[in-house]
Formats: structure tokens, C-alpha cells, sequence
């Protein structure tokens, strides 16, 4: 498999695209919106370029094209990328026009963040090729993706998956039960209604909460994982501070208001200019470029 498709050129697609081109594929990129599709060179060249700080190899690489139509994208493609908005019935409708462009040994990844895989696969003329690709944000720097099977995913899927991310030298992890949301998002949502609720209720400003975390459990989770975490802390220290905590932590199943709340006024965050904190249209660029630095630096530490 040389030629690859991205559907879908938001958030995760351009840098997605990068990381394959820079891998040796060929890629061809289609997002509905002609904006994005105007936009999708600059970005990709943007990512190509914190690619290449981190030092990854850049193997023979054709120059990533914009398709103007879905089927011109997959037409030969032997993977087909989904990473389109978060809404299942725009996903299913996605699957479809790509079932219906591609030949059944072409493989269809879905990047959803945590839409089963099972519900994207119901319907497809092969759904044994059908499998999760779930990238994290950004796509081109942070090097884990999960792997996730559907009911009728064939394991030959899965293992060419993982052997495929492992050939663009990221680490494929491999999810053993596809449960919404999966793994990753399944532990940062988690994470995240405990840091509304407690910023929501004045217990920390939104301020103090990112330094909490970023150099608390941030800085230690991203050496050591939480199962390690439990053992160099002790069973008995969790057993005993859980055994009191666990009953008081935010269990709540909606959303907080501290977020619908601005969701409502249209204050989405960096998208909008607005959300948690306020950014000026210069701030945004600045902060992306500074944080991809960053994350830049910690990789290479991780990897050392």
C-alpha cells in the first residue's frame, strides 16, 4: 500500500496527511468545505515542518495533492482515513461514499475519538476492513494511536494496522473491546470533569488548574504510566486515599454548565478567539508554534 486518502481537513487532517507523505505515501486529501481545502497546503506544510525538527525521516515523499471531490481522493487508494466532525450520522454518511469509491481490499480507518466502531461498520460491502485509527491531537506530534476493532473487524486488519503505524514509526496501541470513547479519551474525560467541576465551584482558578496538572500528574504521567504510577506510589496508599476520595470525586453524567454555558454564547476557545481564556487573532498562531515547540522538546526527552 502506497497511496493513501484523508477525508476530512479540520483539526486532525492536515497534519495526519503530513505524517503519511513524510512516511513515503502518496496522499490525496478531500474535505467538503473549500476553505479547508484552500487552507490544507499551508498547514500541511506547516506540520511537515515540526516533523522535521523532531527529526523524522523524510523518505520519498510526493507532494500531498487536494482532491475537488471524495471519490477523486479515494480513487486507488489502498487506505482510506476518516476524520471527520464528531456527529455519526455525518460519519455513516462519509463510510458510505467511501465503501462506494474504493475496492473491498482497500482499508477504511476511522479517527473518531470515540464513536464505536461497530456503528461505522453496520452496512459497509466489507466491514471485516473497517477498523479504528484514533490519532491524538496534534496528529503530527504526538506519536500514539489506538487501534481499535469492530465486531466484525477481521484481526488481519488489526495486525496490517499495527504494522503499518509501526512502519511509519509511531506506536500503535491496540484496544482490546471498543467501548465508546476507547481508552485515551475514556481517561482524559475523566480528568477533565474533575477539572471543570472543581474550577466551577471556585475550589481553583482555571489558571491554577493548567499548572496543577501540567506540572503535577502532567509532568509525571508522561514518564511514568498510571499503572507504574500505582506501584512505585503503593496498592495500599491507593487502596487506603481512594477508599474516602473516590466517594467525593464528580461523578455527574451531563456536562457542566461552566462549559455549556459558553458553548451557548458561541465561545468555543482558540476557534472562536474565546472560551476558558481570551485570545487575539495574534495570540493563536504564536501560542500553536510555542506549544508544538514544546511538545517538540518533550518527545525527543521521552525518547532519549
Amino acid at each position: 500500500m502506497t497511496k493513501a486518502a484523508v477525508i476530512g481537513l479540520g483539526t486532525m487532517g492536515p497534519g495526519i496527511c503530513a505524517t503519511l507523505a513524510r512516511a513515503g505515501m502518496t496522499v490525496t486529501a478531500y474535505d467538503v468545505s473549500a476553505d479547508q481545502r484552500a487552507k490544507m497546503p499551508e498547514l500541511a506544510k506547516q506540520a511537515d515542518g515540526v516533523l522535521a525538527a523532531l527529526g523524522v525521516a523524510e523518505r520519498t515523499k510526493a507532494p500531498i495533492t487536494v482532491a475537488d471531490s471524495l471519490a477523486a481522493a479515494c480513487a486507488g487508494a489502498g487506505l482510506v482515513i476518516e476524520t471527520v466532525p464528531e456527529k455519526l450520522d455525518i460519519k455513516q454518511a462519509v463510510f458510505k461514499e467511501i465503501d462506494a469509491a474504493v475496492a473491498t481490499t482497500c482499508i477504511i480507518a476511522s479517527n473518531t475519538s470515540g464513536i464505536p466502531i461497530t456503528k461505522l461498520q453496520d452496512g459497509n460491502l466489507a466491514p471485516g476492513r473497517v477498523v479504528g485509527m484514533h490519532w491524538s491531537n496534534p496528529a503530527h506530534v504526538i506519536p500514539m494511536i489506538e487501534v481499535i476493532a469492530g465486531n466484525q473487524t477481521d484481526k488481519a486488519t488489526v495486525t496490517w494496522m499495527v504494522d503499518t503505524i509501526k512502519g511509519l514509526g509511531l506506536l500503535p496501541v491496540v484496544v482490546e473491546k471498543d467501548v465508546p470513547g476507547f481508552v485515551e479519551n475514556r481517561v482524559l474525560y475523566a480528568i477533565m470533569r474533575e477539572c471543570v467541576d472543581l474550577v466551577e465551584k471556585g475550589v481553583i482558578s482555571a489558571e491554577g488548574m493548567d499548572a496543577c496538572v501540567s506540572w503535577g500528574i502532567g509532568y509525571k504521567l508522561s514518564v511514568i504510566g498510571p499503572m507504574a504510577l500505582l506501584d512505585m506510589a503503593g496498592l495500599d496508599i491507593y487502596q487506603a486515599v481512594g477508599s474516602y476520595l473516590n466517594k467525593d470525586l464528580c461523578n455527574r453524567a451531563d456536562v457542566a454548565s461552566y462549559v455549556t454555558g459558553r458553548t451557548g454564547q458561541n465561545k468555543l476557545g482558540m476557534k472562536t478567539g474565546g472560551g476558558i481564556y481570551s485570545y487575539t487573532p495574534e495570540q493563536i498562531p504564536q501560542l500553536r508554534a510555542s506549544r508544538a515547540k514544546k511538545l517538540v522538546a518533550v518527545r525527543k526527552a521521552l525518547e532519549s
